[in-house]
């Protein structure tokens, strides 16, 4: 029923299109259909859409809401190693020991990860062992490491992470603690975002305007390799590439990033979501609202 739902809207949505006469009409009814597939499932969304050709349309949902940033996080960290790096702070290729011991940003009382509640084992193997910065931050982006992610944070500080987002006009996101904090969560105190800041960084990786040359081609080759691919690239031709960075915690699944077309175009794409009751269907239909970004653009 919801795939017979999404090829309607899509019908809809091309007929829109196909009259001249309503070419100035489109961004609005691409609104208007997503709305009404946000509308058809159980949860809050958010959109932040921006097409990077000159003078590209943009479209915004609900971007400036707050949401648990989840495992979105992550890209922040990630400019923020390679800020760090060419700062001279460290070299990629420097090693930190893999441990499993951390402070809460609460009392600095110690927590530890557990294996099962990650997405990367392998390096739960590896404890007391030694691993590159690169192969650290790579697995807390690919493969959304938690225990890297938290070896990581350590290293390059959240509040610097904060300020280099803020530094880029991103107001609203907090870059707070490592993951699995619960005495953290307990108190309030978590990762958020909104769709807007997560676009304002996404465009400025996707645009020249921050880092040099090679740490940005660094960082869209390391976000190419993601490997949870059921939201933005889901629905898209084999020819389009993603560099994209997903989030989800129970109730809630994230993805943003920057879609690169087959004739040189790109765009930033930002689809957040929470309090679903079905997250199925809540990915089903942030899938959907990508492909209806996808075919407007086509």
């Amino acid at each position: 029923m919801r795939y017979i739902s999404f090829v309607l809207a899509l019908l809809l949505f091309v007929s829109c299109k196909t009259n001249p006469q309503q070419e100035k009409k489109t961004l609005h009814e691409l609104r208007t259909v997503i709305e009404e597939i946000f509308a058809s499932t159980e949860g809050d969304f958010a959109l932040a859409f921006k097409d990077l050709s000159e003078e590209g349309d943009s479209l915004f949902i609900q971007a400036d809401e707050s949401f648990h940033a989840a495992s979105t996080m992550k890209t922040p960290l990630l400019l923020e190693v390679y800020k760090q790096a060419e700062a001279g702070r460290f070299r990629l290729d420097d090693s930190l020991l893999v441990k499993n011991e951390f402070k809460s940003i609460v009392d600095s009382s110690l927590y530890s990860l557990s294996p099962e509640d990650d997405t990367y084992h392998m390096l739960y193997q590896q404890l007391g062992q030694k691993q590159s910065i690169f192969d650290l931050t790579y697995q807390m982006i690919i493969a959304s490491s938690n225990l890297a992610t938290n070896i990581v944070i350590e290293l390059v500080g959240a509040q610097n992470t904060t300020r280099s987002m803020r530094s880029l006009g991103a107001k609203d996101i907090q870059i707070l603690r490592g993951v699995e904090d619960i005495k953290a969560y307990r108190q309030g105190l978590s990762n958020t975002t909104t769709a807007y800041d997560l676009i304002l960084m996404f465009e400025a990786l996707a645009t020249d305007k921050i880092l040099s040359d090679s740490s940005r081609k660094a960082i869209i080759d390391i976000l190419l390799d993601q490997k949870f691919n059921e939201m933005i690239p889901a629905h898209l031709p084999d020819n389009v590439k993603v560099a994209h960075k997903t989030g989800w915690i129970s109730g809630l699944h994230h993805d943003s990033g920057i879609v690169y077309l087959p004739d040189g175009r790109k765009y930033v794409l930002v689809l957040l979501s929470k309090n679903l009751t079905d997250e199925e269907a809540g990915v089903a239909t942030l899938a959907q609202a990508s492909r209806l970004i996808y075919d407007y653009l086509n």
